[in-house]
């Protein structure tokens, strides 16, 4: 398995523990959860279900009692009418099994199984309530994609399952090493450009990296696996929502007016463009949504407080999807790589890019030997006044030891030259930032690329710190 250290030492402390376990798993769909878990813990589970998508009451019980049947070896499941005989028969089979190790039962997207009306959340807080929390020998995993849900009604349970979960995991994606380690592990060996360029398009979600083939380019694999009618990834965007949340309408809605703007909008902003004259429970809860499961990120902005953030678009697939596959549904061979010469595809690689480097911070700080230093980052965009032009910084890192660094983010096919009149803007970008937030912190101008500077007189005066995407793979 690449990666996943952190979860792997949760998963180990609860295996060695002195009493029964409950654990969520909660992550962006595709991210790897069911593996996660299957690949460390499968060898233990005496029970394990996965829950119908859209299904009935009716079928998630005959589910759950055929997944029994195979568990505790009868040849003909029962059925139950309801939860409450279901849990029943669960703890039948529970008490057959010995106590000198530590079992699982695993229910994977929980919230799928509890229907409308069905009562099994309650029915779930009563199992673990009466039965397994009392024992010493049982993990009870329970695992979806729809990470808003299991936060509200399982880890922030008001009710039964109020402060029960032992032990929380959410998983991200990939960074672009963990990426390269996973492609590398399945033979791949793709160039450091390449590379990005497949992490800004696909992202860290294992899934989506597993459909590369050996032998195959770049170009070719994007449009096989988003751009073909029977590519893997083509219908993607749609499911992968519908999937998620229940009236997936607005959260869409949302996702679209945030795609392309690259420093995000304000709660304003996007009530605006979504015809929305304030913001009511329905955006808010869409919002949330977006935020928790990893699409949507809030950004507060360089000396202001809460009501001054931004909220920024941060899939990659999703961004990927606006900026190319929504307008190009009609396929033809050879789509992709006219679009790879367009002027959208280097909007979209600044974009994409910039996204990247925002995921990355802790390697940009060890890059910067500042690992162990309070930081706080964002990015800054100032309005030009009558007497002075506006700026925006792509990144901003406010540090705790008296220094700012303002970052220019650049993505290139080769190493980015800075010459006399970008020299002079970045001169007076400085100068301006100073002037118009008043900090008396020191202010290094910092220069985040892909393939590094080209080193002449102008670099040498301007960059104060230099970071290259090499650095991130070796974090």
């Amino acid at each position: 398995m690449v990666g996943r250290k952190i979860e792997k030492q949760k998963i180990e402390r609860l295996l060695s523990s002195g009493r029964s376990e409950f654990l969520a798993v909660t992550g962006r769909r595709r991210v790897g959860k069911t593996y996660l878990i299957d690949s460390l813990l499968k060898e233990r589970y005496c029970f394990s279900m996965t829950g119908i998508q859209k299904g009935s009451m009716e079928a998630q019980l005959v589910n759950f009692s055929s997944k029994l049947a195979e568990y505790n070896g009868s040849n003909l499941p029962k059925v139950s009418a309801n939860w409450q005989d279901a849990f029943l028969q669960l703890k039948s089979h529970l008490k057959t099994l010995g106590k000198e190790r530590k079992h699982v039962i695993f229910i994977d997207e929980l919230p799928w199984v509890d229907t409308p009306r069905s009562g099994f959340v309650q029915l779930l807080a009563h199992f673990w309530n009466d039965y397994l929390s009392k024992e010493s020998n049982f993990i009870l995993v329970i695992c979806g994609s729809a990470t808003s849900w299991v936060i509200n009604k399982v880890v922030n349970d008001p009710g039964g399952l109020h402060n029960r979960i032992t032990e929380n995991i959410h998983l991200k994606p990939f960074t672009i090493a963990e990426t390269n380690a996973f492609l590398v592990s399945m033979g791949l060996n793709f160039t450091q450009q390449d590379l990005a360029k497949v992490y800004m398009a696909l992202g860290g979600i294992p899934y989506y990296l597993e459909n590369l083939r050996r032998g195959e380019s770049f170009p070719t694999a994007i449009e096989r696996i988003c751009f073909a009618p029977t590519g893997v990834l083509h219908n993607e965007y749609n499911n992968l929502f519908q999937a998620l949340f229940s009236n997936a309408a607005l959260h869409l809605a949302i996702v679209e007016v945030l795609a392309g703007r690259q420093h995000g909008l304000s709660h304003a902003d996007i009530l605006k463009q979504l015809g929305l004259k304030q913001q009511n429970g329905s955006y808010g809860r869409a919002m949330s949504e977006l935020l928790v499961s990893d699409f949507v990120e809030e950004n507060t902005a360089f000396g202001r407080l809460k009501r001054g953030s931004n909220f920024r678009l941060v899939d990659e697939f999703c961004i990927f999807y606006h900026a190319f596959l929504k307008q190009n549904r009609k396929y033809s061979p050879g789509i992709w790589q006219q679009l790879a010469e367009s002027q959208s595809y280097k909007v979209w690689s600044g974009y994409a890019f910039e996204t990247l480097c925002h995921k990355h911070i802790d390697d940009i700080k060890k890059a910067m030997g500042i690992a162990a230093v309070y930081t706080e980052y964002s990015s800054l965009r100032m309005p030009a006044t009558p007497v002075s032009p506006g700026f925006q910084v792509d990144l901003l890192i406010d540090r705790k030891d008296n220094c700012i660094n303002l970052c220019e983010i650049k993505f290139h096919a080769s190493a980015y030259t800075i010459g006399k009149e970008e020299y002079q803007h970045l001169l007076a970008l400085r100068q301006r930032f100073i002037e118009m937030t008043g900090t008396k912190k020191q202010v290094f101008l910092t220069f985040i690329t892909n393939h590094g500077i080209t080193p002449n007189a102008y670099s040498q005066e301007i960059v104060d710190v230099e970071i290259e995407l090499r650095q991130f793979l070796e974090g």
